[in-house]
């Protein structure tokens, strides 16, 4: 049984992924902040079960911390790390790009450090498809230039990358970055464009559509990366880059026509300018992660949307407000 720690493990993603190992026999350390970002209540409700486990622990505390981050490697041998804490946003990175630097790049050096002293077996990075930019070049692949990101955000994540590189290469570390292609589902962030969409058209509010609604998203059902992230862990040596992607780009137009259907309510379009920072078309080549981890994502958009408003329904009629 290995010890796996994930950062940020009260997200959305991140509690998704603790509830998966925990299932499977693992003992899991959790590292989050509780950033203000958005409410920490709902990132306290994610984790209530996982928290009634005998095999979880909880440390609250930022990973830009060096010494709580050792006082939880003095505590318990750490075996794998899997860091999915960020800052997170392409627009809120350009309001305030010091704040997403200093967490996303600094953190992650921490981490590494840490890693590195303690002498862990794996480390899992959370890249993001953003780091591909206005690629003209479609589907993304692993081995496309990434040297132009176009939000602060993205290079941070960039620069996650090239760091947990130089480590393997100084030090030996296994890492492997995956770059996470739009995940929805249920516990999606509030601020991410399906949790969004669907309260406003659930409350018969306009949705602000930016451009003409020709933009394109490889959304990514939330048990299709786990799945990833698990078979990553189970695979890490030396180091490797993975898209983890569902290789089915939606149009946004559909995807606020899908999120009606499933509400059984008809959206209403408030049509505003495109936004600096936000690419085009994100479109993920899974070859290399289907043939080197045996990534199959299988959740078709439509019933993945259907998933999450059954979600949302239920969420929200036990803590009303709570989604806002």
């Amino acid at each position: 049984m290995a010890h796996i720690l994930v950062t940020g493990g009260a997200g959305f993603i991140g509690s998704s992924l603790v509830d998966r190992l925990l299932a499977m026999g693992e003992r899991v350390s959790i590292i989050d902040s509780f950033d203000e970002f958005y409410e920490a209540s709902l990132k306290r409700r994610n984790i209530e079960s996982a928290l009634n486990h005998a095999s979880c622990r909880l440390y609250e505390s930022d990973i830009r911390d060096s010494t709580a981050l050792e006082s939880a490697w003095r505590r318990e041998r750490i075996d794998v790390v899997i860091h999915l804490a960020a800052r997170a946003g392409v627009r809120p990175s350009i309001a305030n790009p010091a704040l997403y630097t200093d967490v996303n790049v600094v953190g992650t050096v921490k981490l590494l450090e840490a890693a590195r002293k303690f002498g862990c077996a794996k480390f899992i990075f959370a890249s993001s498809s953003s780091v591909y930019g206005n690629n003209e070049k479609v589907p993304f692949h692993e081995d496309d230039l990434v040297d132009h990101p176009i939000s602060p955000y993205a290079a941070t994540k960039k620069a996650g990358e090239m760091l947990c590189h130089t480590y393997h290469h100084l030090y030996g570390l296994p890492l492997t970055c995956l770059r996470f292609f739009t995940v929805y589902g249920p516990r999606c962030r509030p601020d991410l464009a399906i949790a969004k969409f669907t309260r406003l058209i659930d409350e018969g509010k306009p949705i602000p559509m930016f451009g003409d609604g020709s933009m394109r998203r490889d959304f990514t059902y939330i048990e299709d990366i786990v799945d990833g992230v698990i078979r990553s862990v189970e695979k890490c040596s030396g180091f490797r880059v993975y898209n983890l992607g569902e290789s089915r780009p939606i149009v946004l137009r559909d995807m606020i026509s899908t999120i009606g259907d499933a509400l059984g309510k008809e959206p209403v379009i408030d049509p505003q300018p495109e936004q600096p920072g936000d690419v085009k078309v994100t479109y993920a080549d899974v070859s290399r992660s289907k043939k080197e981890l045996g990534y199959d994502p299988k959740t078709d958009f439509a019933d993945g949307i259907r998933r999450y408003v059954d979600w949302y329904h239920e969420t929200h009629a036990t803590s009303p407000g709570q989604l806002a």
